[in-house]
């Protein structure tokens, strides 16, 4: 998907698993919006040539023209990295980017360009594909499997070679986004860094057991790696500094109004 308006349809209507719930109760959903006065108001100032502004077309139509004014680009690595100024970054943040720039860690491999998640899709840009990469989370048939339904590129191609492949996301904000990975199985930022580090995860027991640090399938660049304990802290400042806080408030504010 490269549409906005097309990425919003499968919240509302996914099933597997159910996001928003709308499907199959749409009529109900557009009922509720008709019956607010704010938004009466609002469906017919921004599609004025319709007959019946309250369609779910235009509620996703709505969603994407917001979602398109939710820029994030004023974080203290962007002020360092793009703008100059060398003091945007604290020291500790700054020795955190030589890491993940550096070979030894080579975090900027799978999270490169300016939305640190690899390739980016616009204007004048050469066309590439995105990654995808199986990170070592899992094994649980000691043979790389991944717990259904969550099995990646997998699940749309059915091919072995894309068990436990999914896009790399991107970094902007990371530090407020927690839980972690796909499926929300790491809690913190400390301990996705470890899972890193390792070269994968060794589930002990239950029913997700399994060393994901032997997934065949897992990709060639996650070898793991040593950090003593101040690295550590120092890739954890420069994660932090890559929260937009602008953008957290104006955010905040947009939640706050009345109607909103």
């Amino acid at each position: 998907m490269t549409r906005l308006e097309d990425q919003a349809f499968v919240p509302l209507l996914n099933e597997h698993p159910v996001e928003m719930g709308v499907a199959g109760r749409e009529r109900q959903v557009l009922d509720r919006l008709r019956a607010d006065r704010a938004y009466r108001e609002l469906f017919v100032s921004a599609f004025p040539g319709s007959s019946e502004p309250f369609t779910l077309n235009n509620v996703v139509r709505a969603l994407a023209s917001f979602e398109r004014t939710l820029i994030s680009g004023d974080s203290p690595y962007d002020r360092w990295a793009y703008r100059g100024e060398v003091d945007a970054l604290a020291p500790q943040a700054r020795a955190g980017a030589r890491l993940f720039f550096s070979r030894r860690l080579a975090c900027f491999r799978c999270h490169a360009g300016f939305k640190l998640s690899g390739p980016a899709v616009y204007e004048g840009a050469d066309v590439v594909e995105p990654g995808f990469h199986n990170t070592g989370l899992y094994s649980v048939d000691g043979d790389g499997a991944y717990p259904e339904p969550n099995t990646g590129v997998h699940r749309v191609t059915g091919r072995a070679d894309d068990m436990g492949r999914f896009r790399t996301p991107t970094l902007r904000n990371i530090a407020l986004t927690a839980p972690y990975m796909h499926d929300g199985s790491i809690a913190t930022l400390e301990e996705v860094l470890e899972h890193y580090a390792a070269g994968g995860r060794r589930i002990a027991s239950g029913p997700h057991s399994g060393d994901g640090r032997s997934n065949p399938r897992k990709a060639p660049l996650l070898t793991g790696f040593e950090l003593d304990e101040q690295e550590r802290d120092q890739i954890i400042a420069f994660l932090h500094a890559l929260t937009d806080e602008g953008f957290i408030r104006t955010a905040r504010r947009l939640a706050s109004r009345p109607g909103s």
